[in-house]
């Protein structure tokens, strides 16, 4: 079968491998019907994840139909429509009875899919732990509404969740790329009194104010001064930093009020440093690591509701087929680009 491969640092070729078998009891074979590239795709090609393995099919992001279950599946069942969620957990040790499937202890726990064990930029994928790693897709959901479930919704839904955002909060979301604006989607669920966006993009600042008219977006220049005009208490009560560059790792802890919830969703290319001298005294909880994905059947009962609609981040479509000109449309950001959906025949 067609898969898109991580052969050597800066390096994805299409190779071509024999279609996955079942493995353990708990796995399912599922026939991807479509997937996306992911920024930390790019970071994997950057040489950004020192775990990723050489010689794995990339792709965390994918919807897809089960092919064939394990004598231990019971959640789903060859036919079903599925998400495919990012993270693998076996759902039994400490990390995972806690939520914090991230964590989880198994040798393929957290982050495995397109990093450690081949993904899903391919025709067919091996999913481990089908039970926590597949949710079915609601009647009436096409994939293009479930596609970022598993990844980008729940790492927004996570975030959301763990910045315990109330009405009377100002939110401040640093970066309007897709996990911003996946966070953005989730962020307007709790109801805050101010959301603002801060992004550079001048294309991805009209993309939010173009979709989300009731959200103050700015630059880096002037979001400090916007935190503190649009907030009750000198800043934001909320910050969620999602862009993940040097610049917005100081303006997240800059623009929060003294005790505020600062989320960092962000993944860097290297080491942050917080300036503490600087910040004696605002007394902040920083909130960092990797998503918890275990929310995806309720994201996919909001999307059903029509509470969620991340479809317009879709601005580009490929055949599997095509993906090398996929990648290289969104590595370089052009034409417009925010997400790109890959069809597999």
């Amino acid at each position: 079968m067609f898969t898109y491969t991580y052969v050597a640092p800066g390096k994805f070729v299409p190779v071509e491998k024999p279609k996955p078998t079942l493995l353990e009891d708990q796995d399912a074979i599922v026939r991807v019907t479509l997937a996306s590239i992911c920024t930390s795709d790019l970071h994997i090609k950057h040489g950004s994840v020192p775990r990723a393995v050489p010689g794995i099919t990339v792709g965390h992001e994918m919807v897809g139909v089960v092919e064939q279950v394990g004598p231990a599946v019971t959640a789903v069942r060859p036919g079903d429509r599925v998400t495919v969620n990012v993270e693998t957990f076996c759902g039994k040790c400490f990390f995972c009875q806690h939520g914090f499937v991230n964590n989880c202890t198994d040798p393929n726990g957290g982050w495995a899919l397109g990093c450690r064990i081949d993904g899903g930029q391919a025709e067919y994928v091996r999913v481990p732990y089908a039970n926590q790693g597949l949710n079915r897709i609601p009647h009436g959901v096409s994939d293009r509404q479930a596609l970022f479930v598993g990844d980008l919704l729940a790492t927004g839904f996570w975030a959301t969740r763990i910045s315990k955002i109330d009405p009377q909060d100002t939110v401040l979301i640093l970066g309007a790329g897709p996990t911003g604006i996946c966070t953005l989607l989730c962020v307007l669920l709790q109801g805050p009194r101010q959301v603002i966006v801060c992004e550079k993009d001048p294309l991805r600042q009209q993309f939010v104010r173009q979709h989300y008219p009731q959200v103050l977006v700015v630059g880096p220049e002037q979001v400090v001064q916007a935190c503190r005009q649009h907030s009750s208490h000198g800043g934001a009560d909320r910050v969620l930093e999602v862009a993940g560059s040097d610049e917005t790792f100081q303006l997240a802890w800059q623009c929060a009020r003294p005790n505020a919830i600062v989320t960092v969703v962000a993944l860097y290319d290297r080491d942050q440093v917080l300036p503490l001298p600087r910040m004696y005294g605002k007394n902040l909880i920083f909130q960092t690591g990797g998503v918890d994905g275990c929310d995806c059947d309720e994201i996919l009962q909001l999307i059903a509701q029509q509470k969620i609609d991340a479809t317009p981040l879709i601005t580009h479509t490929y055949p599997l087929s095509q993906i090398e000109e996929a990648y290289a449309l969104f590595e370089n950001r052009q034409d417009g680009v925010i997400k790109v959906a890959i069809a597999v025949p």
